[in-house]
């Protein structure tokens, strides 16, 4: 969602790597979101970020026919299935493995139905290594795709912070057989000690609510900073300009996504990479389909993630380019898009 999550640029160039990346493609592409009752802010907001890249975009209000379009990728399900009907192929990009797919499986319609194709950013789904559910359908994986003409390796800030753009709590958590799939909170809350480890700085572009005490304190006490994402990351441009001013990101992966071996892979760390910037991210399963070790590291615990930040200080000229290497192998929307087209069209 862009307008339905306004001021969250993350949010925003989720959606964007892959409308940028088709039209660089050649294709003609256009940016479509239902919003309920869009206030004056949402539609300035969806218009900034539409009229600022060069997009053809469309607020809708009301659900409607959507017509002459050959492909409509539709993200989590966003646009109702009968606007999308007349289209030949309909795509349901799922960019929340596991918690989709736990959600369907629970009663929680997410919006499955009404689909020709389906693609997930959980490359491991469907495979053994994986016991999230299919719900009885082909998921086509692909990675989170990266128009590196908009992403340029920058010079290594000095000083820099390690940082990263997060949600603390995003949504309701999942129970299944057992086991508890949760969010970033319960993830870092493991990692408390890091910056004691490490020495160095570490900067969150988070909202903790001040109800949250403990936490406040255990983030104060061990270390960590907290910044307003609206102010540092409320823009695509200010996003971008946050991630490409810091040193590395600390990768903190909701919880769901760890248990899951799920595959998942952030968007957003793909984009530090194509930056230039080395990523220090939890394990999800994602190491199967990215290598790891120089640029890009996967940890499953704190002293891992110690171990990979000090490798990443000792040669950091080495991990930058190591990490826009990765990008361009791995990431880069040419490539990611092409092939997804072509699975679709097979």
């Amino acid at each position: 969602m862009i307008a339905g999550t306004p001021n969250q640029g993350g949010a925003a160039w989720a959606v964007l790597q892959y409308v940028l990346g088709l039209k660089r493609l050649g294709h003609d592409v256009r940016l479509i979101e239902p919003v309920e009752q869009p206030s004056e802010t949402t539609r300035r907001y969806f218009a900034d970020v539409a009229d600022g890249f060069g997009l053809v975009g469309e607020l809708l209000a009301e659900p409607r026919q959507l017509d002459a379009f050959d492909v409509a990728l539709n993200i989590s399900g966003l646009l109702p299935a009968e606007s999308i009907a007349s289209t030949p192929c309909r795509v349901y990009v799922d960019l929340d493995p596991a918690f989709n797919q736990l959600w369907q499986e629970g009663g929680i319609n997410r919006g499955l139905e009404g689909h020709t194709h389906f693609v997930t950013v959980g490359q491991a789904i469907g495979t053994d290594s994986c016991d999230i559910p299919t719900l009885g359908r082909s998921w086509i994986p692909t990675a989170p795709p990266v128009v590196l003409e908009m992403w340029p390796q920058v010079n290594a800030p000095g000083g820099g912070a390690i940082t990263t753009v997060a949600n603390f709590r995003g949504y309701g958590s999942v129970e299944r057989n057992g086991t508890h799939y949760g969010q970033k909170v319960h993830s870092l809350r493991s990692l408390w000690s890091l910056p004691r480890l490490t020495g160095d700085k570490f900067a969150l572009a988070m909202t903790v609510h001040p109800g949250e005490h403990d936490d406040l304190e255990a983030l104060k006490v061990n270390g960590w900073e907290l910044v307003d994402p609206v102010a540092v990351a409320g823009t695509a441009a200010g996003y971008q300009r946050f991630i490409q001013s810091s040193r590395a990101e600390i990768g903190i992966t909701k919880s769901g996504y760890v248990l899951s071996r799920c595959g998942w892979f952030s968007d957003r760390s793909a984009c530090y990479l194509a930056s230039g910037r080395p990523v220090v991210a939890q394990e999800t399963g994602f190491s199967t389909f990215v290598p790891v070790g120089e640029g890009l590291f996967a940890f499953n615990d704190v002293g891992g993630a110690a171990e990979a930040f000090d490798a990443i200080r000792e040669q950091p000229g080495r991990h930058a380019r190591a990490a826009r290497e990765i990008a361009n192998e791995y990431f880069d929307s040419d490539r990611v898009l092409s092939r997804l087209l072509e699975r679709l069209a097979s």
